[in-house]
């Protein structure tokens, strides 16, 4: 079975709640995943938007999940378990999960929720580190890849 990506807040290719957005509450969606591969011994998950006018805009880097990990809860940054991960740099310049928040009139963006099962346990890299970085680092240890696209129009 492949390693495959949900969330409880919103399905594949659907419109992510406001909640999850700067125009809302700015909470990370919760995740759950399936089909770990053997030899997984931890997780990198980053978000992107490659719809933003000036290119890919990174808005989420969290790595170092530990490999026991099945699922992320609403707004794990500030949950109990925020200890065990690391966060990056993401293209506001924010250590934190930043939501859509795309240009008023500027159409559908699609959110590129994409997480990485990796053959390391933790990758080490300085926190002010961005999210393009740590998944070029992530990519040499990737076993597979998992995919969730969310939409957001303003």
């Amino acid at each position: 079975m492949p390693l495959t990506l949900i969330s409880p807040a919103f399905a594949d290719g659907e419109r992510i709640p406001e909640k999850y957005t700067r125009d809302g509450r700015n909470l990370s969606p919760p995740l759950k995943w399936s089909g770990v591969p053997d030899g997984t011994r931890s997780f990198v998950l980053i978000v992107e938007d490659p719809d933003a006018p000036s290119g890919t805009f990174r808005h989420w880097g969290l790595y170092n999940i530990p490999a026991d990990a099945e699922r992320l809860p609403e707004s794990v940054e500030t949950g109990p378990d925020e200890a065990r991960m690391r966060i990056c740099s993401n293209d506001f310049g924010n250590p934190y999960y930043d939501g859509p928040e795309p240009p008023k009139g500027h159409g559908p963006h699609h959110y590129h929720f994409r997480l990485a099962a990796l053959d390391v346990p933790s990758i080490d890299l300085p926190r002010q580190v961005g999210v393009a970085d740590l998944w070029t680092e992530a990519k040499k240890h990737k076993l597979a890849e998992a995919e969730l696209v969310g939409i957001y129009e303003r």
